[in-house]
């Protein structure tokens, strides 16, 4: 079959058991929880591995679809999709981010929605069951992780009208992770080799080498330090502490203001210059989230009903320090990638299922070179956080690969003393090395050992995505971009071969 009609099919069987799918077809569901049961996982995979069968085109959505596919399939197989727990973004996220992102005006849906919460946690316990009886169970530290984060989250359920069911469902999941699966879990951490390569391969859409790219992160955090020291001595000569320290003092702007006001500046410099972004989703909102750990982005809903979003968590470091993550999120990172991608004549499965970490957060860390290459930071007290966030990007690279993989680390590095890693010595190194708060390294290596590979998305997405851009046959800059962005999310072979194939 040709790649549309496998990909029509495809999002047809699968809209019975997703909503997300569901939207994409144009209906417009009323609950949207999704189910999180072993008949739902199971189902979806025969879809995939059926549809696998049907794809014999490989024009550009077809190599796209069978990358996905491939990769939905290779992690299913592994045990790895229906035993995930991670602190940020795994099926327990998503039931909250249903409700949290519901229009209030509706409460009727809310109420609705909150009601199939507790069949999709209770769904979702019997999936990690049956997932440890096949022996594919999260890391203790996981299951215990999303038990905490699930019980601070009752009383954002309990404070909704028609919350009760779901908040008592929400401290009976947490209990269940505590008490059931936590002392069935295994201590240790890394997954090894094996799946570690099969998530690589799933999170890029590309194969890479892991003894490359771990010397690549290496040879990154040099060259960046000596660049971090050039520019803190442009704002204090008693060297990088001294010139963060200073800046941390001074007072800033109000958060949700200048988040607002950046935003929409961002927007005017890049709307028909770099970019032509479509009027339907030019716009941005901006918000504080008490409950996130980190800035996020939220795109707009498939029917473009609700614009996109950026979240600022309110324990978030100084304006300064986050103009690189602002970028990274809203423009021209995540927010400018989903508003050109979304208005695009893409199969729908394209446009709102077909999500590859290497392409989304290899474009949005690409975003962060690329505001600093068309001039959106100014002055020394903005370059140091940018370059202190490609210095956290690229502690990624070595940190990830070597909790999970177990390579040694070099000696006479500069960085650290010690010669293996551990969760202990990763969290020392990102705050001496990427200037982390304690309490941000610790969230940043919790969330490294739950989505193994997820990490190497930001530098190492990136560094591909210039490779790209070097191979691609013209050097007009903004055709570069358009024409990248208008191709759709997938993975960085089919984008690379996409690109490329016009040359």
């Amino acid at each position: 079959m040709d790649s549309t009609s496998v990909a029509d099919r495809y999002l047809a069987e699968l809209a019975v058991w997703d909503p997300i799918a569901a939207q994409a077809l144009g209906q417009d569901p009323h609950v949207l929880v999704p189910d999180l049961s072993p008949e739902a996982f199971a189902a979806k995979e025969a879809i995939a591995r059926e549809a696998l069968t049907r794809l014999s085109t490989n024009d550009i959505l077809g190599a796209a679809l069978e990358d996905r596919l491939e990769a939905d399939i290779a992690l299913s197989e592994a045990g790895f999709t229906t035993r995930l727990l991670a602190p940020l973004f795994t099926p327990v996220h998503l039931v909250r981010r249903v409700i949290a992102d519901l229009p209030r005006d509706h409460p009727a849906r809310i109420e609705d929605n909150l009601a199939a919460v507790p069949a999709a946690l209770a769904g979702y316990q019997d999936t990690l069951r049956a997932s440890a009886a096949r022996g594919h169970i999260a890391p203790r530290r996981q299951a215990l992780l999303v038990a905490r984060q699930s019980e601070s989250w009752v009383d954002f359920y309990r404070d909704l009208p028609g919350g009760q069911a779901a908040a008592t469902a929400t401290v009976e999941f947490a209990r269940f992770l505590t008490n059931e699966l936590a002392p069935l879990a295994p201590s240790e951490d890394a997954v090894g080799t094996d799946l570690y390569t099969r998530t690589a391969r799933a999170f890029l859409g590309t194969t890479i080498d892991l003894a490359d790219t771990y010397a690549y992160g290496w040879a990154e955090l040099r060259r960046l330090s000596a660049e971090i020291a050039d520019v803190a001595r442009e704002i204090s000569p008693d060297g990088v502490d001294a010139a963060i320290a200073e800046l941390d003092q001074s007072q800033g702007p109000a958060v949700l203001g200048w988040l607002r006001d950046r935003v929409a500046a961002t927007t005017d410099a890049l709307d028909g210059t770099h970019f032509d972004i479509p009027p339907a989703t030019r716009n941005v909102e901006c918000h504080i989230d008490a409950t996130a750990g980190v800035m996020y982005y939220v795109p707009p809903d498939p029917q473009l009903t609700r614009p996109g979003r950026v979240y600022w968590t309110p324990d978030s470091t100084a304006t300064w320090r986050a103009v690189t993550t602002l970028h990274h999120e809203s423009l021209p990172g995540h927010h400018l990638q989903h508003a050109i991608a979304m208005t695009q004549p893409l199969h729908p499965w394209q446009r709102a299922l077909c999500h590859v970490h290497g392409y989304a957060e290899g474009w949005a860390h690409y975003a962060e070179h690329l505001a600093d290459e068309l001039g959106l930071i100014t002055g020394p007290a903005e370059r140091l956080g940018l370059l202190l966030g490609r210095m956290w990007r690229a502690a990624r690279v070595v940190i990830d690969i070597g909790l999970h993989v177990g390579p040694a680390i070099p000696a006479g590095t500069g960085f650290t003393e010690a010669e293996t890693w551990t969760p202990a010595v990763a969290r020392q190194f990102l705050v001496d090395v990427a200037r982390l708060d304690p309490t941000s390294a610790r969230f940043e290596v919790d969330r490294y050992l739950g989505w193994p590979a997820q990490a190497l998305a930001f530098t190492t997405g990136a560094r591909l995505w210039h490779e790209i851009r070097a191979a691609y046959h013209h050097t007009d800059l903004k055709r570069f971009h358009m024409d990248a962005l208008r191709l759709g999310p997938m993975g960085l072979d089919p984008l690379r071969a996409a690109l490329t194939s016009r040359s």
